[in-house]
C-alpha cells in the first residue's frame, strides 16, 4: 500500500522538482497525486512500497534540513544586500495600501466599540 511521503500544498516548484530528483535517484518508487480543480485532492507524494518509507523519510528530513539552512543563507545575503524591504520601506512603497488598512482598522475597532460606548455614554 502506498505511504504519504511529501505534500506539495504551498511548496515551491524548485523544492518539489528537487524532492522528484532526488527520489529517483536513490531509486525510490514514488508517484505524484493533484489537488484537482476545485483542490479538493491532495497534492502530494506518495512512496509505493512502505519497506522503504524510514529510509526515503530520512533521506527526505536530510534535504529538507540542507535546503532550510541554504534558504536562510539566501535570505541573510539578500537582507544585507538591502534588496528585502523592511517594514518602513514597504509603507514607503505603497502607502495608499497602508492608508487603507488602517482605515479598515479603524472601521472594524469602531464597529465593535459602539456597543461599549453607548452603556458607557448614555
Amino acid at each position: 500500500m502506498a505511504t504519504l511521503l511529501f505534500r506539495l500544498n504551498n511548496v515551491a516548484e524548485d523544492e518539489a522538482e528537487d524532492v522528484r530528483q532526488l527520489l529517483d535517484e536513490k531509486g525510490f518508487a514514488f508517484y505524484e497525486t493533484q489537488a484537482g480543480f476545485f483542490g479538493l485532492g491532495v497534492a502530494a507524494i506518495w512512496l509505493v512500497n512502505d519497506e522503504q518509507f524510514p529510509i526515503a523519510k530520512a533521506t527526505l528530513d536530510e534535504y529538507q534540513t540542507k535546503r532550510a539552512i541554504e534558504q536562510r543563507q539566501h535570505y541573510e545575503n539578500l537582507r544585507a544586500n538591502g534588496e528585502i524591504p523592511g517594514f518602513f520601506q514597504s509603507i514607503l512603497q505603497h502607502p495608499l495600501r497602508f492608508i487603507g488598512v488602517l482605515l479598515l482598522i479603524a472601521f472594524v475597532l469602531s464597529l465593535m466599540l459602539i456597543p461599549f460606548w453607548k452603556t458607557l455614554h448614555p
